[in-house]
Formats: C-alpha cells, sequence, structure tokens
C-alpha cells in the first residue's frame, strides 16, 4: 500500500464525533489527525490507544497539511464530485466540516479536490470519516495472494 491519508476535522462540536473520528483513523491507518478550532470540552477517552501510534496535533488546517499531500475537502457543495467516483490520491489530507456547519469557503475556494458522499440526510463527522477512509482503502490496489 503507497501514499498515506490523514486527517483534519475543522471545529468539531462533539466530543463522541471526535473519538469516532480517532477510532477511523486507527482503524483504517491514518498517518495523522490534526484538529482546527476545537468547540469540544476535552480531547475525548482514546479507547483504542490511537494517540499513542497516530499523532493528533492542532493548529491551523492549512498550515498542517503534509508536504507533499493532496488536500482533499469533504463537503456538500457545487464544486464536488461524488465519493463513488472520486479517484483518491496517493498521498491525501480529507478536511471534514463540523457537525453543525461547514469546511470554510477559503478551504473550499483554493481545493483541486472538493467530494460528498451521496446521501439522504447529513451524517455525523465520525461516520463522515469512517466512510471517506473505508472508501478510500476499498479502492486501492491489493496485490493477490494467487491460487483460485
Amino acid at each position: 500500500m503507497r501514499g498515506f491519508a490523514a486527517i483534519g476535522l475543522y471545529a468539531p462540536k462533539v466530543d463522541g464525533n471526535v473519538a469516532g473520528a480517532m477510532r477511523a483513523a486507527g482503524c483504517y491507518g491514518a498517518a495523522m489527525i490534526a484538529i482546527e478550532g476545537a468547540r469540544y470540552k476535552r480531547l475525548p477517552e482514546d479507547t483504542q490507544a490511537v494517540s499513542r501510534h497516530t499523532p493528533v496535533v492542532h493548529g491551523i488546517l492549512s498550515d498542517l497539511v503534509p508536504v507533499d499531500c493532496v488536500p482533499v475537502i469533504v463537503e456538500l457543495c457545487e464544486k464536488a464530485s461524488p465519493l463513488h467516483l472520486f479517484k483518491h490520491p496517493e498521498r491525501a489530507f480529507y478536511i471534514f466540516g463540523p457537525e453543525d456547519g461547514s469546511v470554510p469557503d477559503n478551504y473550499i475556494s483554493g481545493a483541486t479536490q472538493v467530494v460528498y458522499i451521496p446521501t439522504k440526510h447529513c451524517m455525523n463527522l465520525a461516520a463522515t470519516v469512517n466512510v471517506v477512509l473505508y472508501d478510500r482503502l476499498s479502492k486501492q490496489q491489493i496485490p493477490s495472494s494467487g491460487g483460485a
């Protein structure tokens, strides 16, 4: 598996959604979790000890994009492509908006990659992180083990 995925959470509000995003990062092997403008009360309980294996950093997301990494904004807007048609970059920094708002316009307007998940209703932050990271994993080339 080449490349990596990192996630950025913009102004998350609910402790449980931050915990769920951290758990998704651990489950799908995200390289980093970055948080800007946190509004939750405290860093939630890390039941999988994700922060022992995956850096969790705070700051301005646009300043935390890893070198040679493509920012991918996850947002429902005119500029966005549906996730099922999206080709994930080898090195991606996925930026997710808050539960009660959107990724700021300056992030969206400056992005070359914007994606949305086609759903009937809004998903919560943790569910959105899980779906995007699963989609990335499912679309990666997995070497055949031979046989059959």
